[in-house]
């Protein structure tokens, strides 16, 4: 039975999600939380006890929020009803405020028996989502230099990320990354773990590139890697300890990644081998597809409902989703760190009928305030690929500067801090039924995506 301070904080919770949705503020996706929070500590904890099949977590530098959109996909192509935070509002305020909004008069969401909480989770807030929401299965995808102002470096979390398994249940079952180092160690001494991971030679870039991280074994020799797909992501031992990639129990075969708006590959699962063809491109999906397909093993979803949900796959809030503006097409890809932005780069190459590029750097609290990150991007890459580009944000003319060391050709882009003046400059730059590329960090990714939506007729991310 719901405790009666529980009722209140998600009465009020609730409350306070109207009133920002109301007075036009935003979603209510962490309002809401952090009122019923500050009112009931043990709101998750007590709301989550009521979701007939647990909880699965998924964290990670880059892929949580696609990943978790393919997981909820999968759940309810098993005839399931999933509970996920979609907006990617990970901290605990939003875990909080998803559980409140789908809370009834008693506390408990409607058809609870058919619940399954699906919830992407900030990596410093997981060792706190492990405690309150006791999941069933945890999904870590990755982890890359990302907000070091706020994260530190990658062996900070990943000590964070050790001490939160260890104090977790031994039942607890854990996806694992077994193309990236160090998410891989975090299952050593572990019984109930399962892979991920390409096998595909043809992929391999043959070395690393400078925005790797896990370069270095714990015993302090460098990995050798025989096969690299991108960043530290590959095939990897260590001569010094022994240690070595474990052998993934879900992989992909014959990759097929095409002009960047679709991928076509080979899944291979406990449960056999299934082709899949998905209209989300990039290799960086074709790993948060494998990430799902896992977690589905891991959560004992049927096959054919992995397959259903990877096949009919739609792009995720903010990561390459189109819009239809002044007859145009628009293209949103969120990148927030080097090894991301790489892969969003890499993609983009792929097609060569990309018109413009509208590229948008803020420093806020959730980019992360020191930028001297894009120089570790290989911007160099994408040099000559758009007819015409517009740097934008609050740290325009840093990303002006490294667009002109990158040797992007200066009269091709101008320089507009402002978003709103900023789209326009790029949509007047993109021909007419041509294509515009958006590459935004994540507060400018909110800002210019709901703008987009405005002028799209499309309702706001909430309200999806």
């Amino acid at each position: 039975m719901t405790s009666a301070r529980t009722l209140a904080a998600v009465w009020s919770a609730k409350a306070a999600a109207g009133a920002s949705r109301a007075l036009g503020r935003g979603g209510g996706t962490a309002v809401g939380g952090l009122v019923g929070l500050s009112l009931q500590p043990a709101l998750v904890r007590d709301l989550a006890g009521g979701l007939g099949h647990g909880s699965v977590l998924i964290s990670g530098t880059n892929g949580k929020t696609t990943t978790a959109s393919l997981v909820s996909a999968t759940v309810e192509a098993a005839g399931l009803q999933p509970l996920a935070n979609a907006s990617g509002s990970n901290l605990m305020r939003g875990i909080a405020a998803t559980l409140t909004a789908a809370a009834g008069p008693t506390g408990r969401a409607a058809a609870a028996d058919r619940r399954l909480g699906v919830f992407e989770v900030d990596e410093a807030t997981l060792p706190y989502a492990l405690r309150d929401l006791r999941p069933r299965v945890v999904v870590l995808t990755n982890l890359f230099r990302d907000q070091l102002d706020r994260y530190g470096e990658v062996e900070s979390l990943t000590r964070l990320w050790r001490e939160s398994l260890e104090a977790a249940p031994p039942d607890l079952a854990l996806v694992l990354n077994a193309d990236d180092p160090t998410v891989a160690s975090l299952g050593e001494g572990r019984d109930n773990v399962l892979y991920f991971g390409l096998a595909d030679a043809a992929l391999d870039r043959g070395s690393l590139d400078h925005a790797s991280d896990a370069v270095t074994c714990g015993c302090g020799t460098p990995y050798t890697f025989s096969r690299v797909y991108f960043s530290q992501l590959g095939i990897w031992h260590c001569d010094g300890c022994g240690r070595a990639r474990p052998e993934p129990s879900v992989t992909a075969t014959n990759v097929a990644v095409g002009d960047g708006h679709s991928l076509r590959f080979q899944l291979v699962t406990p449960d056999g081998g299934e082709q899949i063809e998905m209209a989300l491109g990039g290799l960086y999906n074709v790993y948060n597809a494998l990430a799902a397909a896992a977690a589905a093993h891991a959560l004992g979803l049927p096959a054919a409902a992995t397959t259903a949900a990877l096949q009919s796959a739609a792009a995720a809030f903010g990561r390459q989703e189109s819009f239809a503006v002044d007859g145009k097409r628009v293209d949103l890809f969120l990148a927030k760190n080097p090894a991301g932005l790489n892969q969003v780069l890499a993609t983009l190459c792929l097609d060569p009928g990309r018109d413009a590029a509208l590229i948008i750097l803020n420093d806020g609290i959730a980019d992360g305030r020191d930028v001297s990150w894009i120089w570790d991007a290989d911007f160099e890459v994408a040099a000559g690929q758009f007819g015409a580009t517009v740097a934008a944000g609050r740290r325009a003319a840093d990303l002006a500067l490294r667009l002109k060391y990158a040797e992007w050709p200066e009269p091709s882009f101008g320089v507009e801090p402002a978003v709103p003046a900023a789209l326009d400059a790029a949509l007047a730059r993109t021909p007419a039924g041509g294509s515009l590329s958006i590459v935004p960090t994540y507060t400018a990714m909110l800002e210019v995506r709901a703008l987009l939506a405005k002028r799209a007729g499309r309702a706001p991310f909430w309200q999806q």
